[in-house]
C-alpha cells in the first residue's frame, strides 16, 4: 500500500508561501486558455496520454507554467517515464509548485498546483528517480517551454529571473498605454495589465480607481533575457512616459496613475535605482518614480487586457496612445 503522506512528506512541497500571486476570474481564466488547457488546468481534467510531443523532446530547457508564466521545471529533471506524460523528478525550487490530496474518482493521489496561480497541473507519484524517488506526472496543456537555460533551486531571485523568462513590473499611468508600449517590444513575450504596490487583496478597477486600495495601474512584463535585459526595459520605461509628475499622466489624474517601478528581486531593485540615477540629467524636473518591493501582482479585467489591438481605431487610443507609439518607435530606432 502507498504511503501518501509520506510521499508528501517526501516532495517537500505541501503549501509553500509562493513566490508571487497571480488571480483571475473564470471568465479571464477563459479568455487566456485554449478550451482544452481550461479544462486541464482550471477544471482538473486529464489530457489524453501520448497526446503531445512533449513526452519525447528531452532538449535543454525550461517549462513554465502556461497561466502564469511562472518557471516549474528543468528539462535536466526531465525523464522518459513511459505513461504518455511529460514526467519530471523534481520542480525547479520548493516554492513554485504545492501538493495537496486528491480523492476525486475513489482514487487516493496528490495533486500538483502551480503555486502561483493554483492551476492544476498533474499528479506527484513515487515511481520516479532520483533525488527524492518522484515522478511529477504533468499534462502539457499545462506547459510552455522556454529558452535554454538552468535555474538554481536555492536561488534567492525571482524563480523566473535569469532563466528563460523573467518578469518585470511598471506603471507609467493608464495601463491601456503601457500594455500597448511594452507589447511592441523585441524580446517582451507577454504583457498583462493589472494592480500591484497597494494593500487590497485581489481589487477591481473600481476599488483601483477609488485610491482606496493603494494599488496603481500597472503591466507585468515577461522577458526573454537572451533578446533584451531588465536595464533596457527600464530605460525604455522611463523614455515613454514622464517620471516627474506625481500621481499624474496627462490628462490622468490619481495615485493609481502614478510612476512605479515593482522589483522582484534585490538585483531587479539596485538595476531600478541605477536607472534613476543615470536618467535624472535628461529631465528638468526631480524624478519622482517609486521603487517598491513587488509583494502581488492582480491581473486586471479581462475588458483591460489587450486594450489597444482591440480599440486601435478609438478616440482614446488615436489621441493618446498612438502618439506614445510613435514616440517609442523612435526610442527604438535611436537603439
Amino acid at each position: 500500500m502507498i504511503d501518501w503522506p509520506e510521499i508528501l512528506r517526501r516532495s517537500r512541497q505541501g503549501n509553500p508561501t509562493p513566490p508571487r500571486v497571480v488571480s483571475r476570474s473564470e471568465a479571464e481564466w477563459r479568455s487566456l486558455l485554449s478550451p482544452e488547457q481550461f479544462e486541464v488546468m482550471r477544471l482538473k481534467a486529464t489530457e489524453r496520454p501520448f497526446s503531445s510531443a512533449m513526452c519525447s523532446r528531452f532538449e535543454p530547457g525550461l517549462y513554465a507554467c502556461a497561466g502564469c508564466g511562472e518557471v516549474l521545471f528543468d528539462a535536466g529533471s526531465k525523464f522518459d517515464s513511459g505513461t504518455g506524460w511529460p514526467s519530471f523528478s523534481q520542480p525547479v525550487g520548493d516554492a513554485v509548485v504545492s501538493c495537496v490530496g486528491d480523492e476525486t474518482g475513489g482514487r487516493q493521489r496528490i495533486e500538483v498546483l502551480c503555486n502561483v496561480c493554483q492551476s492544476h497541473l498533474g499528479h506527484v507519484f513515487p515511481d520516479g528517480p532520483g533525488p527524492d524517488g518522484l515522478r511529477y506526472c504533468i499534462n502539457a496543456l499545462a506547459l510552455q517551454r522556454v529558452a535554454a537555460a538552468s535555474v538554481a533551486a536555492d536561488d534567492d531571485r525571482n524563480p523566473a529571473e535569469g532563466s528563460g523568462v523573467e518578469q518585470a513590473v511598471f506603471g507609467g499611468g493608464c495601463f491601456w498605454c503601457t500594455e500597448a508600449l511594452f507589447a511592441r517590444v523585441p524580446g517582451v513575450l507577454q504583457v498583462v495589465s493589472g494592480y500591484a504596490g497597494g494593500h487590497t487583496v485581489d481589487p477591481d478597477y473600481d476599488q483601483v480607481c477609488s485610491g482606496r486600495s493603494g494599488h496603481a495601474e500597472v503591466v507585468q512584463v515577461s522577458f526573454d533575457p537572451s533578446r533584451i535585459g531588465y536595464a533596457d526595459l527600464l530605460a525604455l520605461h522611463l523614455a515613454t512616459h514622464d517620471p516627474t509628475t506625481r500621481d499624474r499622466q496627462g490628462a490622468d489624474h490619481g495615485t493609481q496613475y502614478r510612476s512605479i517601478i515593482l522589483t522582484g528581486s534585490e538585483r531587479q531593485q539596485a538595476l531600478a535605482h541605477e536607472a534613476l540615477r543615470k536618467a535624472a540629467p535628461l529631465f528638468d524636473a526631480p524624478i519622482v518614480t517609486e521603487i517598491r518591493t513587488l509583494k502581488a501582482f492582480y491581473p486586471a479585467e479581462a475588458q483591460h487586457q489587450d486594450y489597444y489591438r482591440r480599440n486601435a481605431e478609438g478616440r482614446y487610443c488615436q489621441l493618446v496612445i498612438k502618439p506614445k507609439l510613435e514616440k517609442l518607435q523612435a526610442v527604438l530606432a535611436d537603439g
